[in-house]
């Protein structure tokens, strides 16, 4: 089995990475047709959607963050609609009952947790990039090679039932040393820029507008010279 590694999803612009994706959906009732960079046996799959038209939805099967790159795509319920553009981020919650439409050739990246859970929490949540953000804990000091930054967080969407956290992070500059990561992980950066080391020894270099997924147990050394603003999905 190959060893997990940190993959780049998509850059700022929507132009093309390097990662290798496979076509497919999530299951049965997904309503996209997917280009899936990570999909393990640990109910979490992310990847990037490249659609254009119109989709209906009675029953949103998971809980998914989606992050436009290219184009604009809205989503629309019963209690709100959500026009998103490139940066914009949002949250569908599993059970929602959703209508999308996507421009022509638009683009997101995505991070869904598929766990077949009853708890059911409708609705759509925007992530917004200046939340307001409190102290939380900075890397262990073993494995830091500087200075502990000075770190803050929120959690601006919670499911319990499978321990998914959507939200805000930022941070001052630090560098720490390659360890396995402690949870998947995906980053969407919104300000500044931070180069990981990956499974071979190669650096991953993320810059304002790009985004990232990591999975658990990935190698993964950080290493930022700038103050770093991010949109994460964590389980």
């Amino acid at each position: 089995m190959l060893e997990p590694t940190a993959v780049l999803l998509a850059h700022a612009d929507g132009s093309p990475v390097s990662t290798k994706f496979t076509p497919g959906s999530l299951g049965a009732n997904d309503p996209f047709d997917r280009h899936i960079a990570y999909l393990g046996p640990d109910d979490i799959a992310a990847g990037v959607v490249q659609a254009s038209g119109q989709f209906s939805v009675d029953d949103y099967p998971y809980s998914e963050m989606i992050v436009v790159h290219a184009g604009c795509v809205t989503l629309q319920n019963q209690d709100c609609t959500l026009q998103l553009d490139p940066g914009d981020s949002a949250v569908i919650a599993r059970g929602t009952s959703l209508q999308i439409e996507a421009q022509p050739d638009s683009l997101w990246a995505f991070c869904a947790d598929t766990q077949l859970v009853e708890e059911r929490n409708p609705g759509l949540t925007a992530l917004l990039p200046l939340t307001l953000l409190s102290p939380s804990a900075a890397p262990d000091a073993q494995i830091l090679l500087s200075p502990a930054p000075q770190c803050r967080s929120h959690n601006v969407f919670v499911e319990e039932a499978t321990n998914l956290r959507i939200g805000v992070w930022d941070s001052t500059p630090y560098t720490r040393r390659a360890r396995p990561h402690m949870l998947h992980e995906l980053m969407h950066l919104l300000e500044g820029s931070v180069t990981l080391q990956v499974t071979d020894g190669a650096h991953l270099t993320v810059n304002t507008g790009d985004t990232v997924f990591v999975p658990r147990g990935a190698p993964c050394a950080w290493k930022s010279s700038v103050y770093v603003r991010k949109f994460y999905v964590v389980k």
